[in-house]
């Protein structure tokens, strides 16, 4: 591994774009300049102009990302005067990648305009200083191609750029669904707990506590209004749509008897029973395991009267299955929310299945069956 990363930190430092232009600049005119002084010296001038020109014609392309149109002039007229000099052939390397250039980096418009202008220039300096050459075709093989093989690869970055900005959109909106899974499951079950709580203490206050009693219902008075301002925001936070999986927020299917302690603490008579061999769940189901218990609780509290729920946690060698049960009769209206569509969308993250209903026996049932991959 440490003898590839040398290479790797190569690669990246030529892959900038000034220093692969400036290193494309180089590699051609350093031979192009050893080639005109050896052919000066043998004496073959006409050689050693043609050299030169070459070399004069590729500095431009130093500017071909930023100003290609720019880059483009000058080596279209150096190119045109080699040919009119006799000193050298039309398409020379410098025009083919400056046409390309002016493809890649300029839009269509005025690279068609670019491209139309340059090989009628072409045409008119074949037709003129080498008629037996072919004027229309040469030029269209020396600027059309070049800017439509362009072109081609500038869509194609386009798209390829569109793409990552969807995916990275749909991250956004992954993001903030779970921002309000998270919301619902935390706040609205510990604001519940402390509406339960509340009540539970104006209820037993003994007469001539007015004050306290007052002091009391506003306290339940503004845990409602908290749980309905927080149903507006998440009606922002999921307007965009998405799904993705949980990130742990050290919650689990190990913190499920403190859980249920709590939900005893606020008045429900709950418990816990757990069957099979207790095995370490990936995060994101052990996530969805405690989610759904803490929700379904939560649920019990918020729509039932007088209920007791019992929460049964069975570990299956292939799947692990959560169940949550009542007796309670259901307040009327019931409220609405995000409970149990939080919940499906946990489930299906996760591959599994879930079941929510009222129990023919009275009372409301909550299940949920999650695949375990074997190992």
């Amino acid at each position: 591994m440490r003898f590839v990363r040398p290479f790797q930190a190569a690669w990246r430092f030529f892959r900038r774009p000034r220093v692969f232009d400036a290193l494309l600049v180089i590699v051609v005119t350093v031979p192009a300049t050893i080639g005109a002084v050896l052919s000066w010296s043998e004496g073959h001038p006409d050689a050693a102009m043609g050299a030169a020109l070459l070399v004069v014609s590729m500095l431009p392309l130093l500017v071909r990302r930023t100003r290609p149109l720019l880059a483009a002039g000058p080596v279209t007229f150096l190119d045109l005067a080699g040919l009119a000099t006799g000193l050298t052939g039309s398409g020379n390397l410098a025009a083919t990648i400056a046409f390309y250039s002016v493809g890649r980096y300029t839009r269509g418009r005025t690279a068609l305009i670019a491209a139309t202008l340059g090989g009628a220039l072409y045409a008119t300096g074949l037709a003129l200083f080498a008629p037996a050459s072919g004027s229309w075709p040469t030029g269209v093989f020396v600027t059309l191609i070049p800017v439509g093989f362009g072109q081609l690869v500038r869509v194609r970055a386009e798209l390829r750029e569109r793409a990552q900005r969807e995916m990275a959109d749909s991250a956004v909106r992954a993001e903030r669904r779970r921002i309000a899974r998270e919301l619902h499951d935390v706040v609205a079950h510990h604001l519940s707990v402390i509406n339960a709580l509340v009540g539970g203490a104006r209820a037993t206050l003994p007469p001539g506590q007015d004050v306290t009693r007052e002091a009391l219902t506003g306290a339940e008075e503004t845990a409602r209004q908290a749980l309905a301002e927080m149903r507006q925001l998440l009606d922002v936070l999921r307007a965009d749509g998405g799904s993705a999986a949980d990130a742990a927020t050290g919650v689990g299917a190990a913190r499920l008897p403190a859980l249920v302690d709590e939900a005893r603490t606020a008045g429900l008579p709950a418990s816990l029973t757990v069957t099979g061999e207790p095995v370490t769940l990936p995060t994101a189901v052990d996530h969805a395991v405690y989610r759904i218990v803490q929700e379904a609780l939560t649920n019990t509290r918020k729509h039932t009267v007088g209920a007791r729920a019992s929460v049964l946690l069975t570990y299956d060698p292939t799947a692990i299955e959560v169940e949550v049960v009542d007796d309670g009769a259901a307040k009327l209206p019931a409220s609405t929310g995000f409970g149990l569509s939080g919940m499906a969308e946990r489930v299906a993250l996760c591959g599994g299945d879930l079941w929510t209903g009222p129990r023919s026996q009275g009372g409301f049932r909550v299940c949920a069956r999650i695949p375990l991959e074997k190992k």
